[in-house]
Order: C-alpha cells, then structure tokens, then sequence
C-alpha cells in the first residue's frame, strides 16, 4: 500500500453509510453522482490499484477487493463504478512509464483522474504513423461520465503481406487504446433492471488518433513494473471485482434480511420472522454459504499472492484457481440474495425496499462475461490437465 492515501478499507466502511443513504437516488440518477464519485476518488477508492509511481495508492488485491466488497455492501451500483476505476486504472501498469504518469498522475494540489471504459475488443483500429486510428462504439461503460479517461478494446488487422507478423501468424492483433472522455460521444442508453445507477451506456468515437504508447496489448503483453499486484492477470483481477461486488450485495442483503426479522411480524403469526424457525435454518445456511464463499476467494488470492511476492509467479493453476472462486463466488451471492428475498416476503416486492434492488443487482453481476459458465469450462480444462490457451484466463 502507497504511503499519503487512508486504508482502503477503513475509507470504504467510512463513507459507506452517505452512499446507503443515497441509494435509491443513486438508481434514480441511472449513474453514480459526480460528487460522490470526487468522494470517493479523494480517499483513493477510485484508484485502488493505480501504480505507487503514478501516485496511486497500489492496493494490495486483497485490500483493494475488500474495500470494493464493502461500498457493494452499502449499494451495488456504487461498488461497481469503484470496481470499474479500480481495475481501469491497472493499465497505467502496463504503459510506459512517461505516458502512464501523463495520462494518471495528479495535477498539483489535485486527484488522480478518474478512468474507465470496456475491455471488450469491439472496436477496429489501423495502424498509422505514430499510432493508430481507432473507431468503434462499446456498451457496457460503466461509470463513463465521470471519467477524464476512458478506454476502449479493438482489434487491429495483421500487418501487410511482406510484414512481419505477431507470432509468424496472420491474425487480427487485441488492443487497448486509452483516449481523453472528451474524444468520445457517451451514448444514454442505459434503461436496465439492476446495477441502473452505474451509468453503463454506450461510448463511440469515430477515427480518432491514438498515440502507440497509449495502448497495449491483451494477449501477449507485460507490465513494467514486478510489484505482487501486477503479476495478477488482468482479467483475473477484474473477475475478483464483480465477483467482491457481488458478495457485497449479498452481504447488504444478510443485513436486510436480519433487520427486518426481528421486526417483522407476519399477519396473523404471534412471533417474529426470525423467531420462526425455518427463517433461522435458512438465515444460518445462507450466512454459512457466503462465507464459505469469500473464504474460497480469499484463499486463492493469498496463494497467488505468495507466489507474486515470492517471485516464482503465478502459475496456470494460480489464474485458474482466480476465476474459478470469482464465478462460484458471484452465484452464490446471487443464490444468498435471491433467498433473503424471498424471506423478507411481500415487504420485498417494492421498488422502495433495498432488498428489491440487490436482487436486481447481484443478477445483473452474474451477467458478466468475466463469471459467465465459460469461465468453469476453462478452468476445469486445467483441473483436469488438459489443453488450455492461458490468454483465456
């Protein structure tokens, strides 16, 4: 953890009762308000993993991905748009050391900007003198209108027969390209069931030029720096963000669920919902179950953290190991969700009650590409020892 930035953790349970408070304003605006995005980028949330020598506060993943769980807790949308910088501002990782400070590094008396955008290779770029020229509209871009940066997947042809090839192979190269928010249009087309307040429409940019040091390759690329944090793979570390917003929707939808027990009395019942008990069977199921969850992704974190520290590396079982406890990890909180809400009874069904929103929201996170059911077919290639293209994981 950098020095002059608070504990993430602590930052994130501090903050966490303002952003509970202002949930269903949060859903309502369909994107994260522009002064609490200022809050939490100034106690470093927003910049978790952002390089020491970019000012960042370079998290440790374990840190970083408990303080994610923690803004999850108080509302899904709010921990999502933390995931999103969080993750997006890896990349400064893999810059050159100049373009990333340019790019990342606080102004005088300022903040870090703020960065975001789509992994996804859905945009097309060719190569031209100095660097490319890149089109391509990508939805999903969570958070983007609070961002200074943004940042965008495409895929770039082979070179011209006579050229040299990546790998000998005529194939389209996987690039990310970083470009100023200012270049790109923000499309408003986000109208979804869950997550709504994580502003995740459309961006666009049309032929734009992209300087070579502004982009980096998916596949075969290397970070600059040998820090424990950036031996993670990229994907994996994105795959543990959903992954701890979901256990943190799970988590606030626990705490509903036990203060409406206690309170509630059905119609026409003598005790409680939690004097009842086949609401305390399933209360302790489900809490057992959550964290048995977090336990499994806490202790592949840790193992791929010794060998990062110990400078072995992180082996094919290490990041198969990440993904797999990222995408067990988001079903069950989506199970432990869904059946707190179906516990709560009909107080549930309300647009006003906050266990409505978790359950749309820690749905919308099974959605995700990064825990989707691929992820388990790869990871059970390397359990069972056969061949896998290690770019998948």
């Amino acid at each position: 953890m950098s020095k002059g930035w608070p504990d993430p953790l602590a930052a994130a349970r501090a903050c966490a009762p303002a952003i509970a408070a202002r949930a269903a304003e949060i859903e309502g605006a369909r994107r994260l308000p522009a002064d609490l995005a200022a809050s939490l980028s100034a106690d470093g949330l927003m910049h978790l993993f952002l390089p020491a020598d970019c000012g960042g506060p370079e998290a440790m993943p374990a840190q970083g991905l408990a303080a994610i769980r923690e803004i999850a807790r108080a509302d899904g949308a709010a921990g999502w748009c933390v995931m999103i910088a969080a993750t997006s501002a890896l990349t400064a990782a893999w810059l050159p050391a100049a373009e990333a400070r340019a790019i990342f590094a606080a102004p005088d008396g300022g903040l870090p900007p703020i960065a975001g955008g789509v992994y996804a290779p859905l945009g097309g770029a060719r190569r031209v003198d100095g660097g490319y020229r890149l089109s391509g509209r990508w939805p999903w871009a969570s958070g983007s209108a609070n961002c200074r940066w943004l940042l965008g997947g495409a895929l770039v042809p082979p070179p011209a027969a006579g050229e040299a090839a990546p790998g000998g192979e005529a194939r389209p190269e996987m690039r990310l390209f970083l470009f100023p928010a200012a270049e790109a249009v923000l499309h408003d087309t986000w109208h979804v069931a869950g997550l709504c307040g994580t502003g995740s429409g459309d961006m666009e940019v049309a032929d734009i030029l992209v300087p070579a040091a502004r982009s980096l390759s998916l596949a075969g690329g290397r970070p600059r720096l040998d820090a424990p944090l950036y031996a993670f793979p990229i994907f994996g570390l994105l795959a543990l963000g959903v992954a701890s917003v979901a256990l943190g929707i799970a988590r606030g939808a626990l705490d509903d669920l036990t203060g409406l027990a206690r309170a509630k009395r059905p119609q026409g019942a003598r005790r409680t919902l939690a004097g009842r008990p086949h609401v305390q069977a399933e209360v302790a199921a489900c809490e057992a179950a959550w964290r048995a969850a977090l336990a499994f992704v806490d202790s592949a974190v840790a193992e791929a953290c010794d060998g990062a520290v110990s400078g072995a590396g992180l082996t094919l079982s290490h990041r198969a190991a990440l993904r797999l406890a990222a995408s067990h990890a988001t079903g069950v909180a989506a199970d432990v969700t869904g059946r707190m809400y179906r516990l709560a009874g009909g107080s549930a069904v309300f647009s006003s009650h906050p266990l409505q929103r978790r359950l749309r929201d820690v749905n919308m996170a099974t959605q995700h590409a990064m825990v989707a059911q691929p992820v388990l077919e790869v990871a059970g290639r390397v359990l069972l020892e056969q061949e896998v293209d290690a770019a998948e994981l």
